[in-house]
């Protein structure tokens, strides 16, 4: 992978960033040359790719903290800017799996889900908003999915959520756009992570035992591509909505699903 400097000298936040699509976000933004904040609810995944960050000549802390927590996200903002001074890009990227359908999703999942996938998506920018207001830059990425575009069996308290990551990003957008803060959500489709081999177990697709790549090729013919993503089709996304090329983009929602949701 080439890199060129695209986010030299800026400061990122990535939430989930211990695996999957935000270890993946993560190590993107530092190789083209950013800063990042690590932040993980294992402190250990967390310490990991902080550590791999900075053993290939990158700058990153590692930050333990559970996004539904008011006072953690909180902390991890306070811990970002005493760290770096300043806070340039969030990628609100923390979230898990959520299957279940209207009529059989207990009150107790539907809390969660919403409370780590949505909640956790607000609470990870409102600590970072006044320091990107009272500077005039920022942006600001939300990870929203194609199950919140288009209906899909199996992750009712999910698709939920998402869909209201995608309305709040846009008001977002809407509110901060004077302020220079932009805010745009990425949609992606499938892409094969523990995230996704969970989901399939859950919504009772797949055996805890399958032969998850046979599923994944099964799954490929669906897409008009005739692939699933990968982490770093994800990381591409995100470092052009984190840099400057993208100044003029907000409230967009950028599907990354290899044509998924054109059907």
């Amino acid at each position: 992978m080439s890199t060129t400097g695209r986010l030299a000298g800026k400061i990122a936040l990535v939430t989930g960033a211990g695996s999957g699509l935000g270890r993946a976000s993560a190590l993107r933004f530092a190789t083209e040359g950013a800063a990042v904040a690590v932040v993980d609810l294992d402190p250990a995944a967390a310490e990991s790719v902080a550590t791999e960050i900075s053993t290939t000549g990158g700058h990153a802390l590692p930050v333990s903290a559970n996004v539904t927590s008011d006072a953690d996200s909180r902390r991890m903002i306070a811990e970002t800017l005493a760290e770096f001074d300043r806070l340039d890009i969030v990628f609100a990227n923390a979230g898990i799996n959520g299957a279940g359908n209207a009529a059989d999703t207990t009150e107790d999942e539907w809390d969660r889900v919403i409370a780590i996938n949505l909640k956790g998506v607000w609470l990870t920018s409102k600590y970072a908003l006044p320091h990107m207001i009272e500077r005039r830059t920022g942006s600001i990425i939300n990870q929203a999915s194609m199950g919140g575009l288009i209906g899909l069996p199996g992750i009712f308290p999910y698709t939920a959520a998402k869909g209201g990551v995608i309305a709040m990003t846009k008001q977002m957008a809407v509110t901060y756009g004077p302020d220079n803060v932009r805010v745009n959500a990425i949609c992606p489709g499938t892409i094969p992570t523990p995230l996704v081999y969970r989901s399939r177990v859950d919504r009772g697709a797949a055996a805890p035992d399958a032969d998850q790549a046979a599923l994944d090729a099964d799954a490929a013919a669906r897409f008009p591509l005739r692939r699933l993503g990968t982490p770093d089709d994800l990381a591409a996304t995100a470092l052009f909505l984190a840099g400057d090329e993208a100044n003029w983009i907000t409230g967009g929602i950028y599907t990354v699903d290899g044509g998924r949701s054109a059907f």
